[in-house]
């Protein structure tokens, strides 16, 4: 075992016993007692129920992990990379091909792994708590239709990418990195008209008492409101949502039908306004460029070790190959990437706290605020009392508790 197998190795586990000990707090910081804030919003057989969730799911990903880390060293220390290139250079393919013969197969391999864990997540966990509306069927053709995307998408970007560093070596990180990002922001740009309509409906809101509030509140802060869409979140889980995606023409905001039923007009209307606040104040446009830029370190960083002898050494690869290298490089990245994380989760709770003080400051009725988290907490069944390292290390979100106290600091509801 040689030093790059000892780093990586030392990070791997490192990674997840970081993970196991954020879960174990997680788990001792949960409290029997409502907290005040809740009183009179959560009963008591609804409490104790998130409490069980929230239980369950740090349980269920304690296994999880313990899982696919073991799998993946015995896979490892068994020579697994080694046949499968012995298997892909016997083929006799060229460059472009083996290595997606090679991605290919990996990617097989984790799908079908995988597959009983969204299935066990799907049928077992979700449905147990109440939040499961996926049939069979469309269990099946979104994996499908998932597994169609990857294919789709991944294929042209690894061809690129192995064709670059074939013909430029090193020197081509900076093509690998303009063509990644194109492709970013070409999906950025037409999913949500074109990928995201694959796997749900998406309707334009109905006239009514809802649509006069949120028009009336998009003209007060000069936001065009042409692009509101009911999603059919039902036909998933019972859980509601609301999101912002896309850029330019092709923005969108999306209420779940699930949140319209659960919400009321001023709710909804605070629900959107705290949409319009990522739009408002830039954080889809901030948040592509700082992916760019975390591609480009990645693809640099890629072109210094990319044919390492070395690395290959230690997953038992005897020749070294570029895709194969591709492989080893991105898990010798992973510690890196995981520390960049750390700052993206931090820069999306502050996003979050950032788009929560403008609905209140723009729409002036910060209760309407408080209001609809609590109840996507309640309907959610929301952890109330994640512990600060758990959210330091996995949550996009603020804890609920901290974003209401943040907003009655604001207005002093």
């Amino acid at each position: 075992m040689n030093g790059y197998a000892l780093l990586i190795l030392a990070c791997l586990v490192g990674e997840y016993l970081l993970n196991v000990i954020a879960d174990l707090l997680n788990l001792k910081e949960m409290q029997s007692k409502l907290p005040e804030e809740f009183n009179g919003v959560y009963d008591r057989e609804a409490y104790q129920k998130s409490q069980d969730y929230s239980r369950i799911l740090l349980q269920w990903g304690l296994l999880k992990s313990t899982g696919t880390l073991l799998l993946f060293l015995v896979f490892w220390f068994s020579g697994g990379f080694h046949s499968l290139d012995q298997f892909v250079r016997h083929l006799h393919f060229g460059l472009l091909i083996s290595g997606l013969i090679y991605f290919g197969i990996l990617f097989l391999l984790g799908s079908l792994l995988s597959l009983p864990v969204n299935i066990i997540e799907t049928f077992v966990i979700e449905e147990k708590f109440g939040f499961n509306r996926t049939r069979p069927v469309t269990f099946v053709f979104d994996t499908l239709k998932g597994w169609g995307l990857t294919i789709l998408i991944g294929t042209p970007l690894l061809s690129g990418i192995l064709y670059f560093f074939e013909w430029a070596g090193s020197s081509a990180w900076w093509l690998g990195w303009v063509m990644t990002s194109i492709l970013l922001l070409l999906i950025q740009w037409v999913g949500p008209s074109l990928i995201m309509p694959l796997f749900n409906r998406f309707d334009p809101l109905e006239n009514g008492n809802l649509k006069d509030s949120i028009i009336a509140y998009g003209r007060k802060v000069n936001f065009p409101i042409d692009n509101i869409y009911v999603m059919d979140g039902s036909k998933r889980s019972s859980k509601g949502n609301a999101f912002f995606s896309g850029f330019g023409r092709r923005k969108r905001i999306a209420l779940f039908d699930t949140l319209i039923k659960k919400q009321t007009t001023p709710e909804l209307v605070a629900v959107l306004a705290h949409e319009i606040g990522h739009f408002k104040k830039k954080h889809v446009i901030k948040g592509t460029i700082l992916s760019i830029l975390n591609t480009g370190i990645l693809f640099y960083i890629l072109s210094l070790f990319i044919n390492s002898p070395g690395l290959s050494e230690a997953f038992y690869v005897d020749h070294p190959s570029l895709y194969c290298s591709l492989v080893f490089f991105l898990l010798l990245y992973a510690p890196m990437e995981f520390m960049l994380s750390l700052l993206f989760l931090m820069y999306s709770r502050r996003n979050e706290f950032e788009a929560d003080r403008y609905a209140v400051e723009t729409l002036a009725d910060p209760n309407s605020m408080v209001s609809a988290l609590k109840k996507l907490a309640v309907d959610n069944l929301a952890n109330l009392n994640p512990h600060p390292f758990h959210v330091f290390l996995k949550d996009s979100h603020p804890p609920i508790l901290e974003r209401i106290e943040a907003i009655r600091q604001m207005r002093q509801v």
